[in-house]
């Protein structure tokens, strides 16, 4: 599977800032730029924006529009 074949959904901690990033970095939390860059759709939010909760929003996103469910894989880093 090549990033042109999916999209990327991160959710973030609400006190993420891609300012403080890279530039190189930053530009994965740039939708047009990642497009651009990776022929992938790449998609964020900050958990205080998941109004349902966090679970609620991965679930919604796994729905595709024409029926189906995309896979989800949970990535979740060491915290500082």
């Amino acid at each position: 599977m090549s990033w042109k074949d999916g999209s990327l959904n991160q959710g973030m901690e609400d006190t993420f800032d891609p300012a403080l990033l890279s530039r190189q970095a930053r530009s994965l939390f740039d939708h047009t730029i990642a497009q651009a860059q990776l022929g992938a759709s790449v998609f964020w939010f900050r958990r205080l924006a998941c109004l349902e909760g966090e679970q609620a929003a991965v679930e919604y996103w796994q729905v595709k529009r024409g029926g189906g469910s995309r896979g989800i894989i949970e990535i979740i880093g060491d915290k500082p």
